[in-house]
């Protein structure tokens, strides 16, 4: 599972200073003969699933620190990150965690896990030729990401509906093993069940490609006997299928209730179009009316996903993470939080992180709103990757 010993120096050299590279990889890498024993997070993972699954009040600070100390304990490479900060395991103020930069995942394997129970390794998407950032999973930890996944899906997407059917425009798990969407939309098709649910994507040459024959069929079926569906997918994908509805000349205009959940970027896959015109083709083609369509944002090194609104709801469009995770929005200068209307990068502290990072950088540029925040794009020079958008007003 360790890749390019010599790029991953690199990396550990500038996170670490040259001086503990070596140690600092050696130290960090997935390992049979941990130091410690890994089950010191099973006190604190069974209480999370106590606050997802059963609306347990809880205390963000203790369960932040809790999580930092557990990780700072186990991580050799977090630790030496931290220290470097003259940040502790005393810290008492979870908004000075330090968060790894999400750059950090493609270079370290940043897990508590022992390489012996590992069963799944996400991997974040992006243009050919890019390197990865890896997370790695084990049956305990997938049973956080999916309470944590289906809660707040559940919440903003799910309809209360029998008989509805959802079309997903990924492959399925086995064919897209890596990706964490696609485990996401496994997730949900165990819940809704298979009967319900279709995969209609194909993963073949490198990439996905959707069975637009069976996609087309499943619309027409669906507006003729008036059921409603939900399509689930990447903004990609969705441009796929409206431009060959477009070459097909086919409308629909689907049952009320229809839904679709839209989420990541381009990454070179289709052409780029801005989010509201994105919505505008999928309302005039499918007939799926804007609050009916919600925007996900995630990322393969979190377990938690933002949603931007309630499926049918007419309110202003603001991403929020579920009350697990919580979110600051920082200036890249200082690294301060940003006053509320203005644009920083964002960090995300997501509880659900149990064996890796629980606080997280990212390199999205997100404004600063009262209850959540909203997308900008990337930070200049970023490589692109699913969770990148358009500007809305590019």
């Amino acid at each position: 599972m360790i890749r390019g010993r010599k790029s991953i120096l690199r990396c550990a050299g500038r996170l670490f200073g040259r001086k503990n590279a070596i140690s600092a990889v050696a130290e960090n890498q997935p390992t049979k003969n941990r130091m410690y024993d890994w089950h010191i997070f099973e006190d604190y993972r069974r209480k999370l699933l106590t606050i997802i699954r059963e609306g347990m009040v809880f205390d963000f600070k203790e369960m932040a620190l809790s999580i930092f100390r557990l990780q700072y304990e186990a991580l050799p490479a977090y630790r030496r990150f931290c220290n470097k900060r003259r940040v502790y395991d005393s810290l008492g103020i979870w908004e000075l965690i330090p968060p790894m930069p999400t750059t950090a995942f493609k270079e370290l394997p940043l897990t508590a896990l022992p390489e012996d129970i590992i069963t799944t390794v996400f991997e974040s998407s992006g243009t050919t030729g890019q390197k990865p950032s890896r997370h790695f999973h084990c049956e305990d930890s997938l049973t956080a990401y999916e309470a944590s996944c289906l809660n707040w899906f559940q919440q903003h997407v799910l309809p209360p509906l029998d008989g509805h059917r959802y079309i997903i425009l990924t492959p399925a798990a086995e064919d897209a093993p890596h990706s964490s969407l696609v485990h996401m939309f496994d997730t949900i098709e165990r819940v809704v069940g298979a009967a319900t649910s279709e995969f209609v994507g194909v993963a073949k040459d490198g990439g996905w490609h959707i069975d637009h024959d069976r996609v087309i069929d499943l619309l027409v079926d669906a507006a003729r006997f008036d059921r409603t569906v939900t399509l689930l997918g990447t903004a990609f994908s969705f441009v796929h299928l409206l431009d060959e509805c477009k070459k097909r000349d086919k409308t629909f205009q689907l049952a009320p209730g229809s839904r679709v959940m839209e989420t990541g970027g381009y990454k070179g896959k289709s052409r780029t179009m801005p989010k509201d015109e994105l919505h505008k083709a999928i309302t005039e083609t499918l007939g799926i009316q804007p609050q009916w369509i919600v925007c996900e944002y995630g990322m393969s090194e979190l377990s938690s996903q933002a949603y931007d609104h309630v499926a049918g709801s007419e309110e202003y469009r603001v991403f929020r993470f579920p009350p697990w995770a919580r979110t600051r929005v920082v200036s890249a200068e200082t690294g301060n939080e940003v006053k509320l209307g203005e644009t920083g990068l964002l960090q995300v502290f997501d509880l659900a992180n149990v064996y890796s990072m629980m606080a997280v950088q990212t390199e999205d540029r997100v404004k600063r709103l009262e209850d959540g925040f909203e997308l900008v794009g990337r930070v200049n020079g970023a490589e692109p990757r699913g969770c990148s958008l358009m500007p809305s007003d590019s």
